[in-house]
């Protein structure tokens, strides 16, 4: 099957519970029906919310804030499966997309443009895909959420494929952006996971690993940039660091993959270098320095008592293992 410019969209029928018009400039665009869903409920713990004070206030979204830790530890089983499933990807030369819109396109921005800087990856290996593009992580371009022709045209521009995993995250679950590049990428032979926050979603069906997180209502009634948006960030976080512990990006607890690109990350490589080689800072520092400013291949050299190229080797040989390149045999 060849990849085309134009993809081809299939559109379900819609559910009794909504109305679907097709999207035009030229005309307003009918809502979908979502009063039914858990998240679009009023709270009652926030009712009134406008007269209490700013203390009240604080204290009762830190209260409805405390409830989301254990909704996304009902879900660990299938966090756990999607943290293999992109391990295992990244491993074979795969990568993870993330797709989503509004809130959920940030959030999953936001995690892709922060595995370079603390696992040192290179940016190809995780990437997002967000209605509206780039320019939505600043302004916020909603409409565009709506459009499933979008929603697979701009997956289609990454060329997903069988060693990718694709991870669609929307708070409702039935985003038709999301949901058709989800059902694209399926189609390309990727791997698909989606994240939601309301049970028996369309993307969460679509997806081979349903993750879901009840948040319930929001403190303010509908907006999903609170509780679910804070279970997706925390979810996102398990995921990516997740695999990258699974691929020994890290040792231990320790981001021994970070680049010390500036005076802080310089500090935290030679802490790392200094507590899990068991030298003193100059040693350290030094072999930082002879390591071409590669904390693994420092880190290597320093365990293992050898040279720059043999800790290269061994990482190489590794894929970037790092507990696997200390521990090598020697033969």
């Amino acid at each position: 099957m060849t990849l085309s410019s134009k993809p081809s969209i299939q559109v379900r029928a819609p559910l009794a519970s909504e109305t679907v018009t097709v999207k035009r400039k030229s005309s307003p665009q009918k809502k979908l029906a979502i009063g039914h869903l858990l998240t679009e409920q009023r709270n009652r713990q926030s009712a009134n919310l406008d007269n209490k004070s700013a203390l009240q206030i604080a204290e009762i979204i830190n209260e409805e804030d405390a409830t989301v830790a254990a909704t996304v530890r009902s879900a660990l089983p299938q966090i756990a499966q999607a943290i293999d499933a992109i391990a295992g990807a990244l491993r074979e030369g795969g990568r993870l997309i993330y797709v989503g819109a509004g809130t959920s396109g940030r959030v999953a921005a936001l995690d892709a443009a922060e595995c370079p800087p603390t696992f040192n990856t290179h940016p190809d290996r995780v990437q997002y895909v967000m209605a509206g593009g780039p320019k939505a992580l600043g302004a916020a371009v909603e409409a565009n959420e709506d459009s499933r022709e979008l929603g697979a045209t701009d997956m289609a521009k990454k060329r997903p494929f069988r060693k990718d995993v694709v991870v669609g995250m929307a708070a409702s679950g039935r985003t038709p952006y999301t949901l058709a590049a989800l059902e694209y990428a399926k189609k390309r032979g990727a791997r698909t996971v989606a994240i939601v926050c309301n049970a028996n979603s369309e993307l969460g069906r679509a997806a081979e690993i349903e993750i879901v997180a009840e948040v319930g209502p929001e403190v303010l009634s509908g907006s999903t940039r609170m509780k679910a948006g804070t279970a997706q960030k925390m979810i996102c976080n398990m995921l990516t660091t997740g695999a990258m512990a699974r691929l020994g990006y890290v040792y231990g607890n320790l981001m021994v993959n970070v680049h010390p690109k500036n005076e802080k990350l310089l500090e935290r490589a030679i802490g790392i270098l200094t507590k899990t080689a068991d030298v003193d800072r100059n040693a350290a520092r030094a072999a930082l320095k002879n390591s071409g400013e590669s904390v693994p291949v420092a880190l290597v050299m320093l365990k293992r008592h050898i040279s720059r190229l043999a800790a290269e080797k061994l990482l190489e040989a590794s894929r970037g293992n790092v507990r696997h390149a200390i521990e090598a045999s020697n033969t």
